[in-house]
């Protein structure tokens, strides 16, 4: 019997390819949105430590002003990363579901191909078993001729 062909090895290995990519694409929209985070954390612990500075005793006025204005700054930036961070989730969540159906549509294929091959299988045993059969019948049948049956 001839060696098992899945004709659709090559759109099988073009699936893997591209749930390969989407996999690839979606680890960096989740990198995008763990650095966002960490910047968020970090400008919190920032403002965390000017608000504790803020009022120490023998700061003027003028620093009091200055650690004010630091506050603020601190304060809108991490509203511009909570928006950064929530359009680089949409971007995450559109990227799992490229990946997702990717996958899908590769796992798919490999499903058809493991059938196919079970199909082979089945049908080599069954050629196999007929081959041994055409022996075993042979054989007594030239063990008849010998003995001079028919």
């Amino acid at each position: 019997m001839h060696k098992f062909v899945f004709k659709l090895e090559k759109v099988l290995e073009l699936r893997g390819h591209y749930e390969k990519e989407a996999k690839i694409e979606l680890g960096r929209a989740i990198a995008v949105l763990s650095g966002i985070e960490g910047e968020i954390e970090e400008t919190a612990r920032k403002r965390v430590d000017a608000a504790a500075e803020r009022f120490l005793p023998g700061r003027t006025g003028a620093q009091i002003f200055n650690t004010d204005l630091y506050i603020m700054r601190l304060d809108r930036l991490t509203e511009k990363l909570f928006e950064d961070a929530a359009r680089a989730e949409l971007v995450v969540a559109e990227k799992r579901e490229t990946y997702i159906e990717a996958s899908r549509e590769k796992k798919t294929l490999d499903r058809l191909r493991e059938k196919r091959f079970a199909e082979y299988k089945k049908a080599l045993s069954a050629e196999e078993i007929k081959t041994v059969d055409d022996i075993a019948n042979g054989s007594r049948s030239r063990r008849a001729l010998e003995e001079g049956r028919p």
